[in-house]
């Protein structure tokens, strides 16, 4: 490290930001992040940037809008305080399930998000696992896109598990769920659904052969957890052996936890992508980290390094 980097975190998930740190053996910039008595944003840079490569991690999970508006607020900051570079760094990306006009008179938030961002002065986005991989266009500026897929497929190798499968909860799936089959050299299966409305969803076919098998059914985010049950219901009906999940971005709202501990699901295989509290004490997740990762990539990134190995 040249002395020129500085990393600051809002309140979305400061533990991985300080396992980011750790990882770069650098310390976390201080910045002041709190509220005004009435509850808007307040925020102050304590320390000199002015010249510096800033990268503020800061994911936008729920609170989805104040954690969004922290950093757009942190951005500004920085860019009045004459910083070189600012590379908003997202490990989940917030709004990206609204990518496309699937309906009339619905926005395309991704879209407006990632107006909100470069108008507030990023420089440069590292996300990871996009819900879309199209939301990548939607920025003129460079964009970074990680996956967690290895860490997940280290997991799985160590586990040396016969007859196993990869499965896609549903038939967006596909290409992700491809990738994992292709790294644990795996066969694949797609469970074909029919979503009700935005919180429940109906399994209408199985493609692929699951009988006696092992199953990893891969996704980039569970929400209400409502789809990933009943696929895992599903497979096991069809006569699967285990079935464990993997997900990259654990968001697990509404009757989510309650879903995965009454589910056909073994072990729940998650990342720190957003923070993580009852998933600690719960034993059916296992927990891997991102901060490796990202933290690889912010070093590349301000050594003028190539990140594209990191991709695969």
């Amino acid at each position: 490290m040249n002395g020129q980097l500085k990393i600051f975190t809002g309140n979305a998930n400061p533990e991985l930001a300080r396992q980011i740190a750790k990882y770069l053996k650098t310390p976390l910039g201080d910045a002041l992040v709190a509220t005004f008595s009435e509850g808007e944003i307040r925020v102050k840079v304590n320390e000199d940037v002015r010249g510096r490569d800033v990268f503020i991690i800061q994911p936008t999970c729920p609170p989805s809008n104040n954690n969004l508006m922290e950093l757009l607020i942190m951005i500004d900051a920085v860019k009045r305080a004459s910083a070189k570079r600012i590379t908003a760094v997202m490990p989940y990306f917030g709004y990206a399930r609204q990518d496309r006009k699937d309906q009339p008179r619905v926005p395309i938030t991704a879209k407006l998000v990632a107006n909100l961002l470069e108008a507030a002065g990023a420089d440069r986005i590292l996300t990871m696992d996009l819900h879309a991989s199209q939301i990548q266009g939607f920025f003129d500026i460079p964009l970074d896109h990680l996956f967690a897929a290895n860490p997940v497929v280290e997991y799985f190798k160590k586990k040396r598990m016969k007859n196993l499968v990869v499965a896609s909860p549903d038939v967006g799936g596909i290409k992700m769920a491809r990738a994992y089959a292709k790294k644990l050299n795996a066969e694949l299966v797609v469970v074909d659904k029919r979503r009700i409305d935005d919180r429940r969803a109906e399994v209408m076919n199985i493609l692929g052969e699951v009988k006696k098998k092992n199953i990893v059914i891969v996704d980039d985010l569970v929400a209400t957890a409502g789809s990933i049950c009943e696929a895992a219901a599903a497979l096991k009906k069809a006569g699967a052996l285990k079935i464990y999940a993997a997900v990259s971005h654990p968001i697990l709202s509404g009757p989510a936890l309650e879903r995965i501990k009454k589910s056909a699901i073994e072990e729940f295989i998650i990342s720190d992508s957003v923070p993580l509290s009852a998933q600690k004490k719960d034993p059916v997740f296992r927990i891997l980290s991102v901060a490796p990762l990202l933290g690889e990539a912010i070093r590349r990134i301000h050594d003028e390094e190539s990140v594209s190995s990191l991709f695969n």
